[in-house]
């Protein structure tokens, strides 16, 4: 299987901060690679590197097989294929719904009207908001926004998506609806799939993969059941112990 993301010897500082150290990772076509870790450890950064969002001061960062700071990169064309879910929704709020999953499609991908709508339609109903289609953001709840959130991330057909932290700004009784939805996109598709989380059930469930990062450095990287029966480093041990009690 070939690698859609590659991380090669990556560091990124913000000042002297060292937000990202040494960072070698690859992911694979098609994965559902899960990063956990306490706050402040480096998994948003780490997610927002992939789509140029945070830039990276060494290394090589191969996504899709382009190097994201090779002086001929595109990285538009980059993130035309790496769709991206914020913990924020940034739905436009001027436009319903409809309209905010049709307007990168129309823009940039030049899709043809008719075709535009059937298939954001579609989006809708599969995240379960396709009576919502008319509505302004203002007029639904935030698990809905994240929905149609996700609905506009798929409308550009990316290869790849990343989800960083989509649930940490709902309401507990939204979580559920989001995290069902996402569980259904990430097993329905050959989508590569990279979503930072602390929901460690939705984790466990979702995963091909499980990496837990700490002080912006991964210390593990293995298959979800390993990890969750047995991980081997003992900081990640203590995460988990702390947070499965509560």
């Amino acid at each position: 299987m070939s690698s859609m993301i590659e991380f090669r010897d990556v560091q990124k500082y913000y000042g002297d901060f060292h937000a990202l150290k040494d960072i070698n990772l690859e992911i694979d076509k098609g994965e559902t690679v899960v990063l956990i870790g306490p706050s402040g450890s480096g998994k948003s950064t780490l997610a927002r590197t992939v789509n140029g969002l945070e830039t990276i001061q060494s290394g090589q960062l191969i996504v899709n097989g382009h190097d994201i700071v090779g002086k001929s990169t595109d990285i538009n064309r980059i993130r035309r294929d790496v769709g991206m879910v914020f913990q924020h929704f940034n739905l436009y709020a001027n436009k319903d719904v409809l309209e905010n999953i049709m307007l990168a499609p129309r823009i940039v991908l030049k899709m043809d009207e008719e075709e535009n709508k059937k298939r954001s339609m579609a989006l809708l109903d599969q995240v379960g908001l396709a009576d919502k289609a008319h509505n302004m953001p203002s007029q639904i709840s935030g698990g809905q926004k994240q929905r149609v959130a996700i609905a506009r991330s798929l409308a550009m057909k990316p290869r790849c998506m990343l989800f960083d932290e989509p649930t940490s700004a709902l309401d507990p009784e939204m979580i559920d609806d989001v995290l069902r939805v996402i569980k259904y996109v990430t097993s329905q598709s050959d989508m590569t799939s990279l979503i930072v989380t602390h929901e460690m059930g939705f984790a466990q469930e979702v995963a091909n993969r499980v990496i837990f990062m700490a002080d912006g450095e991964i210390l593990e990287d293995d298959d979800k059941d390993k990890f969750f029966n047995h991980p081997t480093n003992e900081r990640a041990r203590q995460f988990l112990s702390k947070i499965i009690k509560h």
